[in-house]
């Protein structure tokens, strides 16, 4: 516990040339090929097919998949590199991919035997395929283990039945990882994983969400009715779906750190670029130490949330409990990017609560990583229970 818990010394948080090399190229990309369609993509509700299919062909959808498997065999350290630099220019971009990469994706090629991983992982990888994590459902959120849905075996089929809420990518997915009870008498004991196809009879999307923030990334309610799902798509072992869930988690909130530390840098590096172009009494607004105290305190929080979001990275690179690190990146980073959109949205003033400006947007899309994969209250359940433990 003590070695996951704590900086071990002489622990090197210097990006290695090939890291930089792929943050810059990232940084690139997200500057010509996505930030020019931001705000369209935003005011449309639209998903942007076009750009996740690019970052699929550059590789950035499956970061960490083995080459063998269609994908760029990166660690999770570059994973999250890719993730803040998408993140700074599209945070709702960065959310698309933390659900297909971070958790449909991740979840097969973790927790899925060989068969499947052949059969599902290369299309994933490449963005062939649009993945899609269900968990949530409208009466169970941060009580996970109260889901309803249920998987009973006919057969050779699971036959499965349920409503799942707030889907990330869920009206645009071809490709699920489902929880539903296959033994409701068991607890979460019983929950267990399936791979579902957005071609099986009986999985239909119903509403689709109209969010505050976040608006280019597609949220839906999934149905599933009587939905015949073969054996060979159960993942891992009967009952043993909560448990993948939770590891899976783990590992998407360093993913949801990566986003949280982009936004808070796009909000910085926005509310600088203002403060050094607006004049009031007669000079830049940035020679003002009220609003030099402000760019301080954003730029300390997002450097600390960076480091946080690194650790986690890094322990799972090296194979380590993520429980309690990707529970700090989450918790502290999430809400150092709510705090440093709102205060670029006060450094702009009137200007940046117009959508001439991007920390408007910032703005918006900060709260929901506040509240996704798991609320900023479950994170200090998490780190209190793991402290409790010592």
């Amino acid at each position: 516990m003590e070695n996951n818990t704590s900086l071990e010394p002489g622990i090197d948080f210097e990006l290695t040339e090939e890291m930089r090399m792929l943050k810059q190229t990232v940084r690139a990309f997200a500057e010509t090929e996505i930030k020019p369609f931001v705000m369209k993509y935003d005011e449309a509700q639209e998903f942007p097919m076009d750009i996740i299919k690019k970052m699929g062909e550059l590789g950035f959808l499956g970061a960490t998949i083995s080459p063998e498997l269609g994908g760029a065999g990166l660690s999770p350290v570059e994973f999250v590199i890719i993730m803040e630099e998408i993140s700074r220019v599209d945070p709702s971009v960065g959310l698309i991919l933390a659900a297909h990469s971070g958790l449909c994706l991740h979840h097969i090629a973790t927790f899925g035997n060989e068969q499947q991983k052949k059969r599902y992982v290369p299309d994933l990888a490449t963005g062939a395929k649009i993945g899609s994590w269900c968990l949530t459902e409208p009466g169970s959120g941060s009580d996970s283990s109260g889901l309803k849905s249920t998987a009973r075996l006919e057969g050779d089929f699971y036959v499965l039945n349920g409503t799942k809420s707030f889907i990330t990518n869920g009206t645009v997915a071809s490709t699920y990882v489902v929880m539903a009870k296959t033994d409701p008498s068991k607890g979460n004991k019983g929950i267990s994983a399936f791979i579902v196809e957005r071609e099986m009879k009986g999985v239909s999307a119903g509403k689709k969400e109209n969010k505050l923030g976040m608006r280019a990334s597609d949220t839906a309610v999934m149905i599933f009715e009587d939905v015949k799902v073969p054996k060979s798509n159960l993942i891992g072992n009967e009952g043993g779906g909560f448990k993948q869930a939770l590891e899976v988690l783990d590992s998407g909130r360093a993913g949801i750190a990566a986003l949280s530390v982009g936004l808070g840098q796009g909000a910085l590096d926005a509310a600088l670029k203002y403060a050094k172009e607006r004049q009031a009494f007669g000079k830049p607004i940035v020679d003002f130490q009220g609003i030099q105290f402000k760019l301080a305190d954003m730029a300390a929080e997002i450097q600390a949330g960076r480091l946080l979001m690194y650790r986690a990275a890094m322990a799972e690179a090296k194979g380590q409990d993520l429980n309690m690190l990707g529970a700090y990146a989450k918790l502290y980073a999430s809400e150092a990017a709510v705090r440093a959109a709102t205060e670029a949205v006060q450094i702009h003033g009137g200007y940046g609560y117009i959508k001439d400006f991007p920390v408007e947007k910032f703005y918006r899309d900060a709260k929901l990583l506040t509240i996704g994969e798991g609320t900023t209250e479950v994170q200090k359940i998490v780190i209190a229970k793991n402290l409790l433990r010592t």
